[in-house]
């Protein structure tokens, strides 16, 4: 099946459905919260920043919106008061830090401790505890630094894993509980048109000595956010074979990996 097949069997998954993503204002969340819209699903963005939001709200039309920290023990009733999900997207997290580890402080390498896996870890127990709709799905957007490493980057690497880790969990709960719910995770490689990404190029680039562009050049198959957002539509689509699973995202498309 061609990619673009799959991005259309993802398009067709979410028509007419309730979309909400987290993390919706930038990179592969506003892709998806584009491709959403696009496929007719109702559709909320969260994010923290309000201004880029307003301005989601001008290009995307349609598009509801809504300004919290997401990381916050009260955002998930929020959210899921302003708009119940039958798709939810966990695609927001803070910036890292791009210096080697002896030179961070403790808040530093903590950060995406203190947002992504929070922020995780507060929505996926909310679908289980609320529950969500039997049918639902709970995509979360990792990173390919979970599985390789990140030395340049704190407590990312970690942090990342950690999500894999809570969606994995939160899969076999949902089993327990008999909730029909399902739940995977997306670890894309460093995405270069992203903001994330492009603060990851300039890091290692200025960490090895060596231009963004030569960096970039020895990157095998980055994906674009939209390819990224692509294989969100992609796992969604196909919820019996993404249960628990985690696919590495590559320019090629989705790969399954072990945890």
């Amino acid at each position: 099946m061609s990619p673009a097949t799959r991005q259309e069997d993802g398009m067709l998954a979410l028509q007419d459905r309730n979309v909400v993503v987290i993390g919706g204002s930038r990179g592969t969340g506003r892709q998806v919260v584009e491709m959403a819209r696009h496929a007719g699903a109702r559709v909320l963005a969260v994010a923290r920043q309000e201004a880029r939001l307003r301005q989601l709200e001008e290009q995307v039309p349609g598009t509801e919106v809504l300004a919290l920290d997401a990381s916050d023990e009260s955002s998930p009733a929020k959210v899921f008061g302003a708009l119940q999900p039958d798709v939810l997207v966990i695609s927001g997290g803070a910036m890292p830090p791009a210096a080697p580890l002896h030179q961070q402080s403790w808040q530093e390498f903590s950060v995406n401790w203190e947002a992504d896996v929070k922020m995780a870890f507060n929505f996926c127990k909310a679908a289980l505890a609320a529950p969500l709709r039997a049918g639902s799905s709970v995509v979360v957007v990792s990173s390919g630094a979970a599985r390789a490493g990140s030395p340049i980057s704190g407590g990312y690497a970690g942090s990342k894993r950690t999500q894999m880790f809570i969606a994995n969990y939160s899969q076999k709960e949902s089993d327990r509980l008999g909730l029909d719910l399902s739940f995977a995770a997306l670890a894309p490689l460093i995405q270069p048109d992203s903001e994330i990404g492009r603060h990851a190029v300039e890091g290692y680039a200025r960490y090895l000595g060596i231009s963004e562009a030569d960096f970039v050049k020895g990157m095998k198959a980055p994906p674009t956010s939209a390819v990224v957002a692509a294989g969100v539509l992609e796992v969604i689509a196909k919820p019996e074979e993404s249960r628990g699973k985690v696919f590495m995202v590559a320019g090629t498309g989705l790969e399954a990996v072990s945890l």
